[in-house]
């Protein structure tokens, strides 16, 4: 098990971003959240397998069909095991 942080960035608030990654995230068993940043990206940290987490990220470069991603950082962190779910943050 092993944690993300990820930073999406490009035209990705207002194209129902958020309920497109809770959904993926959802289906694959991950948990974390996503939540909008003031900067107009968006932010998502998230725990489970590896591989899930990958399979997750290639969703997350596409995006729903109205976004339009720029860029996707990631930054691997250790296993925390703090969430139960995944959801949308306000």
């Amino acid at each position: 098990m092993i944690r993300a942080h990820i930073l999406i960035s490009g035209f990705v608030q207002g194209v129902c971003y958020r309920w497109f990654a809770e959904k993926e995230a959802n289906s694959l068993g991950l948990t974390g959240y996503v939540k909008n940043l003031y900067n107009g990206g968006v932010e998502v940290v998230i725990e489970g397998e590896r591989g899930l987490i990958e399979a997750f990220i290639k969703t997350l470069k596409v995006g729903p069909s109205s976004a339009d991603v720029r860029d996707v950082k990631i930054e691997w962190q250790e296993y925390k095991g703090e969430f139960n779910g995944f959801g949308i943050r306000y």
